[in-house]
């Protein structure tokens, strides 16, 4: 029902941005929150890289930055694993999502799946080895900014539910939000 709401105010959007209601670009990435108390041993973990105790979100977003699909996991569930999961749901919705861009965590035998299975092109975007300090990194921004958003939502900035399903329905909600606003503000008109 949430997720039903929320794919009609994106199609919404994305019609009055002069696009087609289905995207065929989208970028994937994961967030790894901490968890409150009441998170239980089976859906909680440890991510040793961003040395969270907690859970993970996965989500994939078109390039209007809107979401196209979330999955939440225990935080040492492999970026991978999770993306091979997610793409394939995605892939089943959004039948004209041709092509994804990713960083660096989610190449190896995914990428070669995702085209095979998926018909769907994975593209790396990777950082350079000269570059130093902070650069923004194409297609990449996109999803930073739907975390951005996710962490203003104060619910989001930790994980308080006890259902990973509860913990999806919470970010649709926190997008729901965000595009109610945005359908709100007036558009200027292009010529």
């Amino acid at each position: 029902m949430v997720k039903e709401f929320h794919d009609r105010l994106r199609a919404r959007i994305r019609e009055r941005d002069g696009r087609d209601t289905e995207p065929t670009a989208g970028v994937i990435d994961s967030q790894s929150v901490k968890a409150y108390a009441v998170v239980g041993a089976d859906s909680r973990g440890f991510d040793g890289g961003k040395l969270v105790n907690g859970r993970k979100r996965h989500v994939v977003v078109d390039t209007l930055g809107l979401l196209l699909g979330v999955m939440v996991t225990a935080a040492d569930t492999g970026d991978r694993a999770a993306a091979q999961v997610l793409l394939g749901q995605v892939a089943d919705v959004h039948h004209r999502l041709e092509l994804v861009w990713a960083d660096g965590g989610y190449t190896g035998s995914l990428v070669e799946h995702c085209l095979v299975t998926l018909a769907l092109v994975l593209a790396i975007v990777k950082r350079s080895d000269d570059m130093r300090g902070f650069v923004v990194l194409p297609k990449r921004w996109i999803v930073e900014r739907l975390f951005a958003h996710l962490m203003r939502t104060r619910r989001l900035a930790r994980d308080y539910e006890r259902c990973t399903t509860s913990a999806e329905a919470m970010i649709y909600w926190s997008m729901i939000l965000l595009m109610t606003r945005r359908l709100a503000r007036p558009h200027p008109q292009r010529a």
